[in-house]
């Protein structure tokens, strides 16, 4: 790869990650109006569908567009030009009957998959979802072949495009219906979704057709190339992309059911997962801090790369993880901390605050989970990586069926953190075997993290204890005083950090406002 190609690709990443980033944080923040609109019971409608809607995006953003992106970039390496009749007739062929497939069993099977749920009054809802499956052909191809001649700027407006237009849709649609017709909020879910990709689809189709990268000449190319590609980096390494939406979806299959079970009715049920899907923007939003953070680190990564410069890439694997720990494990204590004032600012009330700090906890282990798989996935090890996350699943939905009975939405919470914990694990063990060098444990400064977590845990209680609002104090001092203690919470944490010695100097070097960083963590042995 050229010099120039390298920039193209490096700008490129950095342009998608920006997208995304801002479009993960509207993912987040949209649902805390929506809770608001449509209380717990509407909050619980919605999160019910959602991880079909979270699934289809992931895959019109990532799955099918990486793996139409590495066939483009391959033929195009080789001469070959993107023929209509044998390349973007083909590709978008395999991706109707894929997702053609995929709309047809949710759309058939929607009143089973509600009754699975335990709520048959959510088949409207699932049907309308899979329409969203029919938009993927169009995103994803677009979107791939973009990428594939390294241009990332149309996945990254249609990106934010697409969810501006659906949080805008979602948004007013809650603000439009009654509660006593709530089950509706499901539907104008799946319409937002559907709205999202359409404009998705018009902003790249747009620019597809001005770009203009087709030609009319022929290079017969077997199907089997296609499927394969389709297939494997397709569906196997969106995977990689859908911890969070899959962990979801064991909760929207057990944890109604296994409430019942528990002991309580269908409507405090349905509540009660409205309850603990609060937890859900809260955990992306601190996984957002920690894995992109962390993400940004790392350097365009590759097995080549490894064998060439190990020392450098271990170097940079080990910084990314550890700024990945240190910053998860000062939000998880942060949102534990002021959990309690956050919930009544953001949900209006305290309701399940004690099992919603045990699901804070997953923050850490999600965000080291996510930071590790994208690692392991550069070093083209994506099978085994789908595998681990399935197993997760596998340990979610059980734990779910044992612990819920017996603890609530409180077991449903430890169930959540021993999956994500337990593929920690499983990612850090295979982490370790590609890169023996890491000894990312033995490098962690443990003492440092003990007492800048104790020091801002101290500091939080004080200052709780000295000024903490009623609990019908407005919410806009609510939002004040939960702002004030954030901030000076996370300022706080940070400087016991640097104080401890948490990190090297060649390790603060890398980050921004590096030489303020390393001011403060020399303290008065600093001559500029």
């Amino acid at each position: 790869m050229g010099g120039n190609e390298s920039n193209n690709l490096v700008k490129g990443a950095l342009i998608l990650s920006f997208a995304g980033l801002v479009s993960k944080i509207l993912s987040a923040g949209y649902r805390v109006p929506l809770q608001n609109l449509t209380g717990d019971i509407g909050f619980y409608i919605y999160q019910q569908i959602y991880p079909f809607l979270g699934m289809a995006l992931v895959l019109s953003l990532y799955g099918f567009p990486s793996a139409i992106s590495k066939i483009t970039n391959d033929l195009l390496s080789k001469g070959v030009k993107l023929s209509i009749k044998d390349f973007f007739i083909p590709l978008f062929s395999i991706l109707l009957i894929i997702n053609g497939l995929l709309f047809g069993f949710i759309y058939l099977n929607a009143a089973e998959i509600a009754g699975w749920m335990g709520n048959d009054h959510l088949t409207r809802a699932l049907q309308s979802a899979s329409f969203v499956f029919l938009l993927i052909p169009f995103t994803a191809l677009f979107r791939g072949v973009f990428q594939g001649e390294y241009q990332m700027q149309p996945t990254a407006l249609s990106q934010v495009g697409e969810q501006l237009v659906r949080v805008g849709i979602i948004i007013t649609a809650a603000l439009l219906i009654s509660r006593q017709n709530i089950y509706t909020i499901g539907q104008a879910g799946a319409i937002a979704a559907i709205s999202g990709a359409i404009v998705a689809a018009m902003i790249l189709g747009f620019l597809f057709t001005k770009k203009r990268p087709w030609s009319m000449e022929r290079y017969p190319i077997p199907w089997r190339y296609y499927w394969k590609g389709l297939l494997f980096f397709g569906i196997i390494a969106a995977l990689n992309h859908m911890i969070l939406l899959l962990i979801q979806l064991a909760d929207a299959f057990t944890l109604v059911p296994s409430l019942l079970e528990y002991g309580l009715t269908q409507e405090a049920a349905m509540k009660a997962k409205g309850i603990f899907d609060r937890g859900q923007p809260l955990i992306q939003l601190g996984t957002v801090l920690g894995s992109s953070f962390a993400l940004a680190l790392i350097p365009n990564l590759s097995r080549d790369k490894l064998k060439e410069h190990p020392r450098e890439t271990n170097h940079f694997v080990r910084v990314a993880m550890l700024f990945s720990f240190y910053l998860t494990v000062g939000a998880a204590i942060g949102l534990i901390l002021i959990f309690p004032e956050a919930n009544r600012l953001l949900f209006e009330n305290q309701s399940g605050t004690g099992s919603l700090r045990i699901l804070m906890l997953a923050i850490v282990f999600c965000s080291l989970s996510i930071t590790a798989v994208s690692i392991l996935q550069s070093l083209n090890r994506i099978k085994r990586t789908a595998f681990f996350i399935i197993f997760a699943l596998v340990v979610k939905w059980l734990a779910n069926q044992l612990f819920v009975p017996l603890w609530g939405i409180t077991g449903s919470a430890a169930a959540t953190v021993l999956s994500l914990a337990f593929l920690c694990y499983l990612v850090f063990r295979a982490l370790q075997k590609e890169l023996p060098d890491l000894r990312l444990f033995k490098k962690m400064k443990w003492k440092a993290l003990g007492l800048a977590g104790s020091g801002m845990t101290v500091y939080v209680i004080i200052i709780d204890w000295l000024i903490s609002p009623s609990v019908h104090a407005p919410r806009l001092v609510m939002l004040a005083y939960v702002l004030f203690v954030a901030l000076s919470g996370a300022v706080c944490y940070l400087l016991l950090l640097l104080k401890f010695k948490a990190f090297t100097e060649k390790q603060l070097a890398m980050l921004p406002f590096a030489s303020f960083l390393l001011k403060v963590q020399r303290g008065r042995n600093y001559r500029g």
